[in-house]
């Protein structure tokens, strides 16, 4: 147990990496353009009758193409063909020619691989090339046996595959990766697949190999291998087919058929959407046809997991709506008595707050009234003291200049009355301010007949600047009386005569009085 979870934890580790890899194709693919502009500048700028550096070039630029772009590797395959003829090199036109079979094989034109591989002369060619020509037709055989499993024709395909793969490597380089690599398909063709998986196991220790080299080192081991090896391999198939920019590639699409029947949906998906694009990028019809068939089958899969889910959903659904039905009858009666404890709650709660906002409206409207009466008070008492040190400085001039008739006429100046009834002048166009309807509201409490007017040169008389001293909370009649300087029986009579004449009863009169509205409470009633 220990074993297989630290297999499936390396198994997971590496296709997080494959994914992260998958994310950045765009920037392997930026370097392989960038190196295959470089080459195609050089092209352009080689004179047309340097054959050899074009023939170079080409060369370089079909490798660059060959499992990246179809069309172009294509393009430039011609090129070279046309090249070794106009140099009249016979072995190099095989060579080109053999290259072109390469990429037609691998995107499935059979025929015409094959009516090129029949139209090369093999005993003009050197060993390097023979080797070339084995391989390719060794490669185009097997290929056309996957192809067509047909039992006449596909054992046939197979045979003449292993004659060209005898011949292809005895004629591979010693001790070179071709060598080893075409040693362990012949070992596999034969059925020896130990021997075949001890091969590919000595390429992948070899560091001296490329990434291109590895990843079909590992994909070929992979399917000589089975459970966690196998994903692995083929994961790592997969990294190394993106870090090279490989475009003409399996590794993905098995990897993500591997997925596929282990379960791994979301993944498979990904990863064959990413098969799909590379298989049309390079032009490979073929394969992506392929690709599409297992999506199709994903998709199906997808539909039946998720209906599955469905009818569990629905059956929990079920379960818990029966639950959820018994819980209600019982619990039913239990919150209803509560409900109904919680709307007597509520209701005094209301009552409360109702009694709070209108404590806290009082609260504004006193501090306001506060604020504005305050302001004035200093206003008028500064103006008092600047006028009495005004007054102090004249009298002490006079009294050290002995001029007692001057000091008499500033005394003579002060005009109590006048002080008076500007003191009242202004309180009452502050009180209006602040209660701009109370002359309205005052006279609705009386008859109309009975009903109070101030005179033009009156902003308020004294009926009603009584009871605006009321409004603002003052009721002593003692400190009403002080306040506009009359006895306390004149102000009981002047009340006394109100409230006879009011349509209310006395006690109400002072309520109503008390509720007259306050001008920015007012305002804020309109906002609302």
């Amino acid at each position: 147990m220990p074993c297989y979870a630290f297999c499936n934890y390396q198994q997971d580790s590496l296709l997080e990496v494959l994914k992260k890899e998958v994310l950045k194709i765009k920037e392997y693919d930026k370097g392989k353009i960038q190196k295959i502009e470089k080459l195609r500048t050089q092209l352009r700028h080689t004179s047309p009758k340097d054959l050899e550096k074009q023939y170079s070039l080409c060369d370089q630029l079909y490798w660059e193409y060959k499992d990246y772009l179809f069309d172009s590797a294509h393009v430039y395959t011609k090129r070279l063909i046309n090249i070794a003829r106009s140099l009249n090199h016979v072995p190099r036109q095989y060579e080109s020619q053999i290259k072109l079979g390469s990429i037609q094989v691998s995107c499935g034109m059979f025929k015409e691989a094959f009516d090129g591989i029949d139209q090369m002369d093999i005993k003009l060619m050197p060993d390097s090339v023979k080797f070339r020509y084995y391989q390719l037709k060794s490669r185009a055989f097997i290929r056309l046996s996957m192809y067509n499993t047909n039992k006449f024709y596909s054992p046939v395909h197979q045979s003449e595959s292993m004659v060209a793969l005898i011949c292809a490597v005895q004629l591979a380089p010693p001790n070179s990766f071709e060598r080893l690599a075409l040693t362990a398909s012949l070992y596999n063709n034969m059925n020896k697949d130990q021997e075949a998986a001890a091969c590919y196991r000595k390429l992948l220790e070899n560091t001296s190999i490329t990434e291109h080299q590895r990843a079909i080192a590992a994909h070929n081991l992979s399917n000589l291998s089975e459970g966690a090896e196998k994903q692995s391999l083929i994961t790592k198939a997969a990294i190394y087919d993106i870090r090279t920019a490989t475009k003409e590639t399996l590794a993905l699409f098995r990897l993500a058929e591997i997925l596929f029947r282990d379960g791994n949906i979301e993944d498979a998906e990904f990863l064959l959407k990413e098969a799909s694009e590379q298989a049309l990028f390079y032009g490979n019809k073929l394969h992506n046809d392929e690709i599409v068939t297992v999506m199709r089958e994903l998709e199906a899969e997808k539909l039946i997991r998720l209906e599955s889910s469905k009818n569990h959903t629905l059956t929990v659904l079920i379960v818990i709506l029966a639950f959820g039905i018994t819980a209600t009858g019982i619990t039913f009666f239990v919150v209803y008595r509560k409900l109904q404890d919680v709307k007597r709650r509520e209701q005094f709660v209301n009552e409360q707050n109702r009694q709070l906002d209108h404590l806290n409206k009082k609260l504004s409207e006193d501090a306001i009234i506060k604020e504005e009466y305050i302001g004035y008070f200093f206003q008028v008492v500064t103006g008092y003291i600047q006028k009495l040190e005004k007054i102090k400085r004249s009298s002490e001039r006079m009294i050290r200049l002995e001029s007692y008739k001057e000091l008499s006429v500033i005394a003579k100046d002060i005009d109590i009355k006048k002080e008076r009834t500007s003191l009242f002048h202004t309180f009452d166009n502050i009180f209006l301010k602040l209660f701009p309807n109370f002359i309205s509201s005052f006279n609705s409490l009386l008859k109309e007949e009975d009903q109070i007017v101030p005179k033009k040169n009156e902003v308020l008389n004294t009926s009603l600047r009584i009871f605006a001293l009321v409004r603002l909370g003052i009721k002593d009649s003692q400190t009403i009386a002080n306040i506009l300087e009359n006895t306390i029986s004149t102000i009981y009579t002047y009340k006394f005569r109100i409230k006879s004449k009011a349509i209310v009863q006395s006690d109400e009169f002072d309520k109503m009085i008390m509720e007259i509205k306050f001008n920015d409470q007012e305002k804020e009633m309109a906002d609302l």
